[in-house]
């Protein structure tokens, strides 16, 4: 079994046994539902919850971190007994998290890293996501002009993913294999922003562009919009986080690589912390739970799940673990790898 589901399933028993008796509430903040996984995550939270008697409330801050902050507000004045934000912004969120600590709210900063000891931060590894991107890339198109489409500047997973991306190209960078001709945050990772980028970047290079590492599936399916428009549909792509577009435009060749980060795992696991936590758990006592020192030196307690790179080589993985249908996966694919085949 994968080493993630052996850890969720264990916290789960543990979790639950723990909180089944308590009337608790725990309230979520999205900072949007733009990426299809956020459906999937919030199911799985949703899931862990029930398991353990526990209520779910939820806003959705629609990209904007100002009304982040007034949705944590009222979830607080809600009378929720722990809080999973998901930020929009790292650094624009504090405040919540000081309106939550003053009011004795636990917090779990949900997949993106909120720079503060005050919440549990609970992700996959984004640097290793990273790095399996670029691998993937680099096996396919060893040589040649790069470009790195990176993810929002407010996300400081934009940032842990780009390092990572770079560890595993610079052995090639310095042998003048390859060169990054250009790269580019994306706004709030949108898709448009990504392929709005992606145009301008083949234009300034007049489509001399032989990869490009893109940091998650939206801003990877923006960059095979851009091109394809220019008849570029064997340029080797990545992304993360198997959304069912992506894993369907691996099967088609479209792209090379979505890092899997099982959003049903980070979900359950996310929602089996934060009853801990509201029932009196400290974050340093959560089961899994390690040390870690941020890019900036917070001290934060953290746990790091595990993430699986999809390719044309492994596609099957996602179909048996019921992650996407097989029809979905292989609409429009004729003569493809396995199990489209």
């Amino acid at each position: 079994m994968h080493k993630s589901l052996i850890a969720a399933a264990a916290m789960a028993a543990g979790f639950a046994a723990t909180a089944s008796a308590q009337d608790l509430t725990v309230g979520v903040s999205w900072s949007n539902f733009q990426e299809e996984r956020w459906k999937t995550d919030e199911a799985a939270i949703v899931a862990a919850l029930d398991a353990a008697g526990a209520e779910y409330v939820s806003a959705d801050a629609q990209s904007s971190s100002s009304k982040q902050l007034s949705d944590v507000e009222s979830l607080i004045a809600q009378g929720v007994d722990a809080l999973i934000i998901l930020a929009q912004d790292s650094q624009a969120i504090i405040p919540a998290v000081q309106a939550a600590n003053d009011n004795g709210i636990p917090v779990v900063g949900y997949d993106r890293l909120i720079d503060d000891p005050r919440a549990f931060y609970l992700t996959f590894d984004n640097v290793e996501v990273g790095r399996m991107q670029a691998r993937a890339v680099l096996e396919q198109q060893p040589t040649g002009n790069y470009v790195m489409i990176k993810g929002s500047p407010t996300d400081p997973n934009a940032d842990f993913l780009r390092g990572g991306q770079q560890e595993v190209l610079q052995s090639a960078i310095d042998a003048g294999d390859i060169t990054i001709v250009a790269e580019s945050y994306t706004d709030g990772w949108l898709p448009s922003n990504a392929q709005r980028n992606m145009e301008q970047i083949l234009t300034a290079q007049g489509n001399a562009v032989d990869a490009v590492v893109a940091s998650n599936d939206g801003t990877a399916g923006g960059a095979v919009a851009a091109l394809t428009a220019q008849g570029m549909d064997g340029i080797p792509v990545s992304g993360q986080d198997g959304d069912h577009a992506a894993l369907n435009r691996i099967a088609l060749g479209t792209q090379t690589v979505s890092v899997w980060k099982d959003a049903r795992d980070l979900g359950r696991t996310a929602g089996e912390i934060a009853v801990s936590l509201a029932g009196g758990t400290a974050m340093a006592d959560v089961d899994g739970a390690v040390t870690w020192t941020s890019p900036t030196g917070t001290e934060l307690n953290a746990m790091f799940l595990e993430p699986v790179p999809v390719t044309q080589s492994n596609l099957s993985v996602v179909v048996d673990a019921g992650w996407i249908p097989l029809e979905t996966l292989c609409q429009g694919v004729s003569g493809g790898p396995a199990p489209c085949n």
